[in-house]
């Protein structure tokens, strides 16, 4: 497929939305929408047989959802993969995690999305204050025995296809 123009159809600070039109193998054309937002960082915090889970209302869900900790560098902000992950980690939660393992990258939507994350466990965490994002004032975050996320996923109460995605990748990691 060849791009043969590109236009900007809304932008706002946290998403860019184009409109592609393209040129298929074949020859026959189309329009394809693209929706560019930043790399996330999505951390797994382990301890004593669970793990640390924020809850936040999700508005294009219209409820709260439970999922791990997750986040992208604010405007204007940056650094590394693992510096995010830690930066995430400490702000969602208040936790810091002595420890960091990389489990891995995955995109997120790519018949839809330009946005990518890398996945981490955290252990060693340390406690400590919190510092949520003005958007994240409604979060609350709870230690979740892993049997019990088990439970929440079975349930439908843990739908979060990133959070369950970075499981699955915790989970090959045996």
């Amino acid at each position: 497929m060849r791009t043969t123009s590109s236009r900007e159809v809304y932008r706002n600070p946290w998403i860019r939305v184009r409109e592609d039109s393209v040129e298929r193998a074949d020859g026959s054309r189309g329009v394809y929408g693209v929706v560019e937002k930043p790399h996330f960082a999505l951390v797994l915090p382990a301890e004593r047989d669970g793990f640390w889970l924020v809850q936040q209302h999700r508005h294009p869900l219209g409820r709260r959802a439970w999922e791990f900790p997750q986040g992208a560098w604010t405007q204007g902000a940056e650094g590394s993969a693992e510096e995010l992950a830690r930066a995430e980690l400490a702000e969602e939660t208040g936790l810091r995690a002595g420890t960091l393992t990389h489990l891995g990258h995955l995109d997120l939507a790519p018949g839809l999305s330009t946005q990518e994350f890398d996945v981490w466990l955290a252990t060693g965490l340390v406690p400590g204050p919190p510092a949520r994002e003005a958007t994240e004032a409604d979060m609350v975050s709870a230690f979740v025995p892993e049997r019990e996320l088990r439970a929440m996923i079975r349930d439908g109460r843990f739908t979060d296809a990133p959070s369950l995605a970075a499981y699955s990748l915790l989970l090959l990691a045996g």
